[in-house]
């Protein structure tokens, strides 16, 4: 296997642009390329270009006649079929949709492929992780589901278990939906409460298709306001326990930076800093259990200037084994262009002030009287049993 990270990045995934009004501005991608070449980290990868998936690849996850309605509203937005997800306040049409879709799915898929033939230890691809998209529609700004499409191809090219970690502040409810029935592969989310937030599932009693799959989904409903601490702590009562009780053969991770306390259209109170030591994290896991094989994705994130950038930046630099020191003065250079092209003023440091971030191991015991707690008592409870394991 290669020592060396992929970084997978086409300047034309900015084009996956729903328009002014809409918080998913394509400007918190190309203001991570420039943070990464900042950093010089586009030295300590290599930068990759993956084709678009054709329709057979979209078809491993996605029925034929979503993929038609995709391709019909992205040659004719007027066209587009609100059955389907598409012309939606969430999801507006927009010429091209469909090319610019497909090309971020195939940067996930390309990854996992690298990853699963040794080209590359790690593969990131901060463009992607869509995980909302459905087999049949369109959803929470997600048009593809490139995430599950890249565990598809694991599975198409032999992986027998995959496990799937989603830390976005909105439920992983597509690639949940995608291996529901499929114990090959485990899917674990951590996100805000489904009674507080988009897109009202992710219970703890979500655990999987009745037979085989059972006890193949995971999920951690955190309650809202939940900081640094709460979030290490409930990451690590959960994720290593069954990590290390499935022993992947690949580790794929969505990163969504909606879990930060800036972040407008979320009520987690997480700092960058305690991102970048789950980001940190997985990167561990992956050696430990997964023979190194990691394939990490980026998702929500609407704070893109101040927040963004920097998460992805310090993913990379995690995966490039090069980690960019949290202290450190963001360059001078990237701040004028990030306010040129944004008119808001970029972060001075890579760090929210809190790193190293502390937090209580589950192993020291719980309260039953904190809400934090609870949530993953709940989780425990409902999976670990399932899987052999103790709550």
């Amino acid at each position: 296997m290669s020592g060396r990270a992929l970084l997978m990045w086409d300047e034309a995934v900015t084009g996956y642009d729903f328009g002014s009004e809409h918080p998913m501005d394509p400007v918190r991608l190309a203001l991570t390329m420039s943070l990464v070449r900042a950093y010089g980290l586009d030295r300590a990868v290599d930068v990759v270009a993956a084709k678009p998936a054709g329709d057979s690849t979209l078809r491993l996850v996605h029925r034929e006649d979503y993929v038609a309605a995709v391709r019909a509203a992205s040659a004719d937005p007027r066209r587009a079929d609100q059955a389907y997800g598409l012309g939606t306040v969430d999801d507006p049409a927009f010429a091209g949709m469909h090319e610019v879709s497909a090309l971020i799915a195939g940067q996930s898929v390309g990854a996992a492929e690298a990853v699963w033939r040794g080209e590359a230890a790690h593969a990131v691809n901060f463009a992607g992780g869509l995980h909302h998209a459905m087999p049949g529609g369109a959803s929470g700004f997600c048009i593809y589901n490139d995430a599950s499409l890249a565990i598809a191809r694991l599975l198409e090219l032999g992986a027998e278990r995959v496990a799937y970690v989603d830390v976005d502040v909105h439920h992983g409810d597509g690639v949940q939906a995608a291996f529901w029935e499929d114990p090959r592969v485990l899917t674990v989310s951590l996100h805000e409460h489904p009674r507080t937030l988009f897109p009202q599932t992710g219970w703890p009693e979500e655990t999987g298709a009745t037979g085989p799959g059972e006890g193949g989904a995971v999920n951690v409903a955190l309650p809202a306001g939940t900081g640094d601490a709460g979030w290490l702590r409930a990451f690590h009562a959960v994720v290593p326990e069954l990590i290390a009780d499935f022993r992947p053969q690949v580790l794929v991770t969505q990163h969504g930076a909606d879990t930060h306390f800036e972040d407008p259209l979320a009520h987690l109170a997480v700092s960058l800093d305690a991102q970048r030591a789950v980001q940190e994290a997985c990167h561990e896991l992956a050696h430990t259990y997964a023979e190194g094989r990691w394939v990490a994705l980026g998702g929500g994130g609407y704070a893109v200037v101040d927040v963004v950038p920097r998460s992805w930046t310090h993913l990379v630099g995690i995966a490039a084994h090069a980690p960019v020191d949290p202290e450190s003065v963001i360059p001078s250079s990237w701040r004028d262009e990030a306010y040129a092209r944004t008119r808001q003023p970029g972060p001075a440091r890579m760090t929210d002030g809190r790193w190293p971030v502390g937090f209580r191991d589950w192993s020291e015991g719980y309260d039953p009287a904190d809400r934090l707690d609870q949530a993953v008592l709940a989780t425990r409870k409902a999976v670990f049993p399932l899987r052999g394991l103790l709550a």
